[in-house]
């Protein structure tokens, strides 16, 4: 764990959560597994504190515990799942486009509130679609229900572990900490219910007044009724399956550069037959007949299957090897590999290191045809950047100079960690920087949010233009142009990140899968 890693994850942890569960959060990076007692006992803070920031990291998947032998309860901290915090905007984007709105907001709420029953993101769903629609429409539950299904049967949503049902004995005491399990057969199993209802408006502050005796009766009738059916079970995202989906992106999107786009849609339909049925780490999908393939390509792809023959032979003979042949049964069996995929944009004598594998200097100069002043210049910058290293192999056993090759060399798998490094630390740089920004504009910046209420509020009562204006008029000319400037740092600040995180998915996967090569 760099240094980079536990900074970045310091600040998300406070900007999401806070102070204290930010102080819990990072004294357990730093310092590993620890049982309650010593994390009380370092940090400074109550018990009640340490138990509630806990609960908290648990809910949401940040820390995990385990109940030793001894009888105590040790938790450690996922500083990988912390920095997935990053990428939270990417899977609700990725909802929206390809659940609509519904599938947007159940994928919030449930990155929101870390776990849920169904019902409840079913409710919760529904009355904020419904808050955004016209007047007299309101979204049904069915139709949240739907999408949740949907998203469950793609697996982008998940059961988490539940306490196993045992037979209670009166004499036995409960244990520390329960042990969660969970079947794999039942993680994507949606529970039936019986959902009827539609989504509620929330009240303006007269109906609020008028129906406060009303509201008061609802609440003692809803403590005496009965639990929803599915109480007990609850769901969660499952960021594997966003991750596949990335993954799935960036394979397709390499295949269309290098080839064509009914490559590309070839091999986006093989990938869509297999992502449920292909586990997210494994090297390669589950084989897929030429006919299998050739029937589930969309209906505007009108290609002959002797075309599409003529396709994969053309894919799986690519160096690159996206597709691979297992088989030849069913007109032959694919498979698309998952380890390739991912090019390098690096610069003309880094793509050559990389292809040649160890080159002198004078060898560098004329297969990248650039003068010897300045592969010279170049090379001595990226090795004093680590991006490229040089590997002495001497002639004669002193070592001499003049008698030693001085071979210039790439270590991939090195450079990358060294990238992602400086990406991480890139991130914390510029959150840091967001946070500055706006603590030292925080009087002006209340100072907008009034103005824009009280606009908000005369342009809802019919206020003429004269007055709007005398109101816009209260931010000075130095003010609004203090304003836009801090706009556009924040935007940038918000918006980096997450283009910074494609690459650092990218970086990430092709570490993950080059340690992963046998």
């Amino acid at each position: 764990m760099t240094q980079a890693e536990i900074k970045l994850c310091s600040l998300l942890l406070q900007e999401h959560f806070g102070e204290i569960v930010e102080k819990i959060g990072t004294y357990l990076i730093r310092t590993g597994t620890q049982p309650l007692r010593m994390i009380i006992n370092d940090t400074g803070l109550l018990l009640d504190q340490v138990k509630k920031a806990l609960c908290v990291l648990i809910q949401h998947n940040l820390v995990t515990y385990q109940l030793q032998k001894r009888g105590f309860v040790e938790y450690e901290a996922q500083c990988k799942r912390v920095l997935r915090i990053l990428r939270y905007p990417r899977y609700i984007y990725t909802a929206k486009t390809l659940y609509n709105d519904t599938g947007e907001l159940i994928v919030e709420e449930l990155l929101l509130n870390g776990k849920m029953t169904m019902s409840a993101v079913v409710r919760k769903v529904a009355d904020r679609l419904t808050e955004t629609m016209e007047d007299g429409k309101t979204m049904d539950y069915a139709d949240v229900s739907n999408t949740f299904v949907r998203l469950a049967d793609t697996h982008f949503v998940q059961r988490c572990p539940l306490v196993p049902e045992t037979p209670e004995s009166p004499d036995a005491p409960p244990p520390p900490a329960p042990t969660l399990v969970i079947n794999e057969k039942d993680m994507y199993v949606v529970p039936r219910l019986n959902l009827v209802g539609k989504g509620k408006r929330r009240r303006s502050s007269d109906e609020e007044e008028n129906g406060e005796h009303k509201a008061k009766k609802q609440k003692q009738d809803g403590e005496s009724s009965e639990p929803p059916p599915d109480d007990g079970i609850y769901w969660q995202v499952n960021i594997d399956r966003f991750h596949q989906h990335f993954r799935d992106q960036g394979i397709v999107s390499a295949v269309a550069n290098r080839m064509d786009q009914t490559s590309s849609e070839i091999v986006r339909t093989m990938l869509r037959m297999s992502e449920v049925t292909t586990s997210s780490s494994a090297p390669y999908t589950q084989p897929l007949s030429s006919n299998e393939i050739f029937r589930s390509l969309p209906a505007g792809y009108n290609i002959a299957k002797q075309v599409l023959d003529q396709y994969l032979t053309l894919l799986a003979d690519d160096p690159l090897e996206f597709v691979g042949k297992s088989g030849d049964s069913g007109g032959g069996m694919y498979t698309v590999s998952i380890l390739c995929g991912f090019g390098s944009r690096c610069a003309r004598i880094f793509r050559l290191l990389l292809r040649k594998k160890h080159l002198e200097q004078k060898q560098v100069e004329d297969f990248a045809m650039i003068p010897a002043k300045e592969a010279k210049d170049m090379l001595y910058k990226m090795l004093s950047e680590n991006f490229v290293s040089l590997q002495e192999i001497p002639k004669t056993p002193d070592h001499a100079p003049s008698r030693t090759f001085y071979l210039y060399t790439v270590n991939v798998l090195s450079s990358a960690r060294m990238l992602l490094h400086r990406c991480y630390k890139s991130v914390a740089n510029l959150m840091e920087r967001r946070q500055y920004e706006t603590k030292e504009n925080k009087r002006l910046l209340e100072k907008s949010q009034r103005v824009e209420a009280i606009l908000a509020s005369m342009q809802a009562t019919g206020a003429e233009d004269a007055q709007l204006q005398e109101i816009e008029e209260m931010i000075t000319a130095p003010e609004r142009q203090q304003l836009e400037n801090l706009k556009r740092n924040v935007n940038n600040g918000t918006g980096t990140p997450s283009a910074l995180d494609e690459t650092i998915f990218v970086l990430e996967s092709f570490i993950e899968s080059t340690v992963k090569k046998p």
